[in-house]
């Protein structure tokens, strides 16, 4: 696969000049933050994070997100953290869109490019700097993961999406696919973060409407996207969420290629109480 380019906030404010118009939408059933609301102004600190800031575009909250919560993080030179993760039942995943950064694991560093992905379990004792010279930007999905009785916590993973051939959905000749870090019939898994390919022109021809909340960062491109009843405009660097059953679909814009960071909760029983 050949190399991509991955949309990053850079912070900044707009003029004083400039309109407050803009594409920010917040209902019951999604919410858009268009790519212009990550300033310095919304930017958060974390605590033992060194040279480190982020934007916290989801996180459990009643009407909004339930399942998971997702961070754009910018890591200076010599920045990261010893102690990143304080939930010990807290899996995550990470994916680099600019720079690079260094995991440590069980004593073994890992190097994540661009493209780069990490499945880190629970209790798993990561660590992260940044040892380059440049900043990096990377997402941060963080999931409690849903322990089974019988069933095994995932190994930590570590891949690239570049050496990873992506899975064309069928019927579609090759207008939609889906890079997969992840087998999904891999049942200890309990969510799925995934890169998302349309072609110029390619559609979701359905209004999906199912179980799984989802969280879309569009890494590259432009679309109309169908949430719930409306037609929303979205380009790279904006996120989307969609609670469960939200009716969705889409038309890729083109001219080139539209892709998104995908993620969504999988292979486990509807909770029946919230005790």
């Amino acid at each position: 696969m050949t190399d991509r380019s991955y949309y990053a906030p850079h912070g900044g404010l707009p003029a004083q000049t400039e309109l407050h118009t803009g594409r920010a939408v917040f209902t019951e059933a999604y919410a858009v933050i268009p790519k212009g609301v990550m300033s310095d102004i919304v930017s958060s600190y974390l605590p033992f994070w060194d040279k480190t800031r982020l934007w916290i575009i989801s996180r459990p909250l009643s009407g909004f997100a339930e399942t998971f919560s997702q961070y754009i993080m910018e890591v200076a030179p010599g920045g990261g953290s010893d102690q990143p993760e304080p939930d010990a039942d807290a899996q995550g995943v990470l994916f680099v869109v600019e720079g690079e950064v260094t995991v440590t694991l069980d004593g073994d560093k890992h190097v994540l490019t661009p493209g780069g992905y990490a499945y880190l379990p629970p209790a798993s004792g990561w660590t992260l700097r940044n040892e380059s010279t440049a900043t990096t930007r990377f997402h941060w999905i963080r999931k409690a993961y849903e322990f089974v009785e019988g069933i095994d916590v995932p190994d930590p993973l570590f891949l690239n999406e570049k050496d990873i051939a992506p899975s064309v959905m069928p019927d579609t000749n090759g207008a939609w696919a889906t890079t997969r870090f992840v087998d999904p019939e891999d049942l200890r898994h309990d969510m799925h973060v995934t890169v998302v390919t349309f072609e110029p022109g390619g559609v979701i021809p359905f209004e999906e409407t199912h179980v799984m909340e989802h969280g879309l960062y569009v890494l590259e491109g432009k679309a109309v996207y169908k949430l719930n009843r409306d037609w929303v405009e979205v380009e790279a660097g904006d996120f989307m969420w969609l609670r469960a059953f939200c009716p969705q679909a889409c038309y890729a814009g083109g001219p080139g290629k539209f892709r998104y960071l995908l993620y969504k909760d999988v292979n486990r029983h509807a909770k029946l109480s919230f005790r």
